[in-house]
């Protein structure tokens, strides 16, 4: 994959969510011409269905452990790629999604609550996820402590925290993690197979008077994900996570 975003995981996926003001269109023609033409454009995204809570599915196959997907909920549109074999496909397939909404969804400039852009890792790990993230984050750092106490067994470690990237905080990012943990898992010693996951989400909200833009709220949020995961993310959350799975094994 281009600029190695996928390096030192174990499953990359890209993801967008457009959240909206008012509820999405539901009427079988508007959702079914929608859906056909993401489908001529991305013929590998060949399963349709409707969960039982209501959000329609239009997806690729799961197995294959690279697809594409697409998701309409009541107030939100989202899309992802899993494992692309590149970025810029993933990033080709949003920016469709998204200028296409507009004319099959009737999504407005009016209508956008928030948009985010996620880079999502997946890191296979076999055993106390929480301790592995404790111990690759919280190295030499005041809350180390805790962690250290001898006898003490980290039980629930997803850190998670939003800065600002502009002034008025209408730019943000967000960092969290996933470990999927639990206190069974724990006192039994039987762990599961789910990944720690690590999130990197940069959201974009309106800014009052000014019409939003999709399309250049989306690039930018993009180039802010990708300077900000190659320079932090990757070698500061990843990479030191990955070293301590390495050295737990």
């Amino acid at each position: 994959m281009s600029d190695s975003f996928d390096a030192f995981s174990d499953d990359f996926f890209v993801n967008v969510d457009l959240q909206t003001s008012l509820p999405l269109p539901e009427s079988r023609e508007t959702i079914l011409q929608f859906c056909e033409a993401c489908q001529k454009q991305f013929v590998d995204m060949s399963t349709f269905y409707r969960r039982d809570t209501g959000e329609f599915v239009l997806e690729g196959d799961r197995d294959a452990g690279s697809y594409r997907w697409m998701e309409l909920e009541a107030r939100r549109l989202s899309a992802g790629y899993f494992n692309p074999p590149e970025i810029e496909q993933a990033l080709f397939q949003h920016r469709w999604i998204l200028d296409r909404c507009t004319y099959y969804l009737g999504v407005s400039h009016l209508d956008v609550e928030s948009l985010d852009v996620v880079f999502g890792y997946n890191l296979d790990f076999q055993g106390n996820r929480d301790a592995v993230v404790a111990e690759a984050l919280l190295a030499d750092s005041p809350l180390a402590g805790l962690a250290e106490e001898a006898g003490l067994v980290p039980l629930a470690f997803e850190p998670s925290f939003i800065v600002a990237l502009d002034r008025e905080c209408y730019l943000q990012a967000r960092l969290n993690l996933e470990t999927r943990g639990n206190s069974y898992q724990i006192r039994t010693g039987n762990y599961d197979d789910e990944p720690i996951s690590v999130y990197f989400t940069v959201r974009s909200y309106p800014a009052p008077g000014k019409k939003f833009d999709m399309r250049q709220a989306f690039d930018c949020q993009v180039a802010h994900a990708q300077d900000l995961a190659q320079r932090i993310v990757i070698p500061r959350i990843i990479q030191p996570i990955v070293a301590a799975i390495a050295s737990s094994q």
